[in-house]
């Protein structure tokens, strides 16, 4: 295996030559068209500045730095609910329905607004308030789709190591080899995780609503499934001082799973017909169209390199268009028109930029 590795390795990239100060030499190597591939990240380049590997460290980083942190989302939800118990509590005269606590109302008034549970049992009746309701509904399910793709992710992670250790208890073998069966069905576990933290959800609310509102069992049951699919009809919600205190914990965990709980099930059959389909595209028999349309250069011979692209295009990782667009890059740095890449072209193509 390793060297199958080393043969494919060889071919897909020879080395630079060492100093490249003007043209290169004879028997300089040069990096070929179509037998190119990305180095080894332990491999840096000999003649690349500090400053050019700290820029391509940062690139790497580009997406992780523009998604806003579960800490900035964090403190973004508790501004949201500041403000709006602050609003509600001045405004509370102007919301008709069942009162408890005037700070607690408002604070369940902004959780049910923000997760558009909206059960009716506190609502607005002035333009004031129906107007401030608006604008509410539409920041808080804003922050509240940041909150769940970071709050989610924490909780399901944070369980997924010991339901994935409960289900494999006779499991041998090192930490290690745990991890790598767990990174291989990720999203299986992560699925299962939910699932079972939904389950739990369901049964507590049910339970809460059954013993502490007095509400029938099917009510209960009634009711937690119109609150956690956001459908709340209204007919059934938490009316007691106790019942809007659980209810604004409850309600933003219940909404929060339910939501990652369909993310993940759309993910896993989605991870399931791909891995079906790079079980098709490794196990069929290669035919000479195969090789016709793996022949990028047109010289009749199929390369390691132009080989892998041919089938990661089949598995859809890459399309033609992104190929096109690197040979298009290739050709731009191909100063000399030779086919071939050396550090030397790439310093005449930076010149002429």
């Amino acid at each position: 295996m390793a060297d199958t590795d080393n043969s494919i390795r060889q071919a897909f990239i020879e080395d630079p030559p060492n100093v490249l100060k003007g043209r290169p030499s004879e028997g300089a190597k040069r990096f070929r068209r179509c037998r190119s591939t990305p180095a080894d990240p332990t491999d840096e380049p000999i003649d690349q500045k500090p400053s050019e590997r700290t820029s391509a460290l940062k690139a790497k980083e580009l997406f992780k730095d523009i998604r806003p942190s579960f800490r900035l989302v964090g403190v973004l939800l508790f501004v949201y609910l500041l403000v709006g118990v602050i609003i509600f509590y001045l405004f509370m005269d102007q919301i008709s329905g069942k009162r408890t606590n005037r700070v607690l109302d408002a604070l369940y008034f902004v959780i049910v607004t923000m997760t558009s549970v909206g059960y009716g049992d506190l609502v607005p009746n002035s333009n004031t308030t129906k107007l401030l309701a608006c604008a509410f509904v539409f920041t808080g399910m804003a922050i509240i789709a940041l909150f769940i793709s970071k709050a989610a992710d924490y909780i399901v992670e944070k369980q997924e190591v010991l339901f994935f250790k409960a289900l494999h208890m006779n499991m041998k073998g090192c930490e290690a080899k745990i991890l790598k069966a767990m990174e291989t069905n990720r999203i299986k576990y992560k699925f299962y995780t939910v699932a079972l933290l939904m389950a739990m959800v369901v049964v507590s609310g049910t339970l809460f609503l059954w013993k502490v509102e007095k509400l029938s069992l099917v009510d209960s049951f009634y009711c937690v499934c119109a609150t956690i699919t956001t459908l709340g009809y209204g007919d059934k919600s938490f009316s007691s001082k106790l019942g809007r205190v659980f209810a604004i914990f409850w309600i933003i965990m219940s909404t929060i799973l339910m939501a990652q709980f369909f993310l993940y099930l759309a993910e896993l059959y989605t991870e399931r017909r791909q891995k079906m389909l790079a079980k098709w595209v490794l196990n069929r028999r290669i035919t000479t169209m195969d090789l016709e349309a793996a022949d990028l250069d047109g010289d009749r011979q199929v390369g390691a390199a132009e080989f892998v692209l041919y089938k990661l295009k089949e598995l859809g990782k890459i399309s033609q268009e992104e190929i096109s667009s690197f040979l298009e890059e290739f050709n731009r740095l191909d100063v000399d028109q030779s086919g071939t890449l050396s550090t030397y072209d790439l310093t005449l193509a930076q010149t002429s930029q």
